[in-house]
């Protein structure tokens, strides 16, 4: 056969496409489990901003399973879920100066779940960086909500200097009240 000119160039094309994709990523490993979720949220003069992983339920049972209770887990998937605050605020009722963490809890099938603020801000989700990085440990009472498939953080309340985070997994909520006063300095 004959090859035209017009034929000889789909052919590259062909060739060129199947090496780009064969290199790539998504064509040599698939795509990841858990997608990266970022979000970002003002509350009065701060910026909280919070970077995840967010693992997919896929059927499995959750917490007590594949979630042990009583272990430190870290909610997310891959890189340690990480939270920054620009200004200084109040977690739980709890100062909390400004800068970058990382987020840890303990979840509990009876009790409240302990949420940990750890310094180790560039970890792995695996091993726990351990208590001498912990700066900050609240006990919270999760919720029973509509079911989510994937991870997500989220805000669902905001109301001038005093905000929720929520993580929610499943049927599983663990809010987080946020204050962040107006004046700088104002946690001593």
């Amino acid at each position: 056969m004959k090859q035209t000119p017009k034929s000889r160039r789909v052919y590259c094309a062909a060739a060129c496409m199947a090496v780009a994709v064969a290199a790539s990523p998504a064509g040599s490993q698939g795509y990841p489990p858990s997608q990266r979720g970022t979000v970002t949220q003002n509350v009065a003069f701060t910026e909280i901003s919070v970077t995840y992983g967010r693992p997919v339920a896929r059927g499995r049972e959750l917490f007590g399973a594949l979630v042990p209770w009583d272990s430190v887990w870290h909610p997310g998937a891959d890189s340690a879920t990480r939270v920054t605050f620009n200004h200084d605020v109040l977690l739980e009722g709890k100062p909390l100066r400004a800068g970058e963490y990382t987020l840890w809890l303990i979840p509990r099938e009876h009790a409240p779940w302990t949420v940990i603020v750890s310094r180790a801000a560039h970890v792995f989700h695996k091993p726990y960086p351990g208590a001498r990085f912990e700066v900050l440990r609240v006990d919270v009472t999760p919720e029973q909500v509509s079911p989510v498939e994937s991870f997500a953080i989220y805000f669902p309340t905001v109301l001038r200097a005093e905000a929720v985070m929520r993580l929610h997994w499943g049927t599983t909520a663990v809010p987080i009240r946020i204050k962040a006063p107006f004046l700088p300095g104002i946690i001593e």
